[in-house]
């Protein structure tokens, strides 16, 4: 079973979670999918130009895990774009910085706000299937 994962600190969420090509039906499109916390990185390391070390504080991971989120969003991107799929941007172990509005025009949290299984999720502890 796989180590759960650490929640991602994402600074805002998305005003759109679909993209794809013009003139084309959406059913008639493959899809891939983003998440919030690589959007993030794309946002900080490529749209706010920060260096990996300083993007990788501001979502609270290490420098090694922020270049593997980054790396996993450049390709899903570049498949989207050179092979005419749609984009979707969804999910993931994330925690929304406090004052972010979780939608357009929402007021903003107090505290951090976390969504997904993360590190405190599903198959920690001595729940089932441990034996020991």
């Amino acid at each position: 079973m796989p180590r759960p994962r650490h929640f991602r600190r994402i600074g805002c969420l998305p005003q759109s979670n679909y993209f794809k090509p013009r003139g084309i039906p959406l059913s008639a499109l493959q899809h891939v999918s983003l998440t919030f916390d690589e959007i993030e990185a794309v946002r900080l390391a490529d749209l706010e130009g920060l260096y990996q070390e300083d993007a990788a504080k501001k979502m609270k991971v290490s420098r090694q895990t922020f270049g593997r989120i980054i790396e996993s969003a450049h390709k899903k991107i570049a498949d989207a774009l050179v092979n005419g799929k749609a984009l979707s941007i969804k999910g993931g172990p994330i925690e929304i910085a406090p004052g972010v509005p979780e939608a357009p025009g929402a007021t903003p949290p107090a505290g951090p706000v976390r969504f997904g299984p993360g590190r405190h999720g599903r198959g920690g502890g001595r729940g089932r299937g441990w034996k020991g």
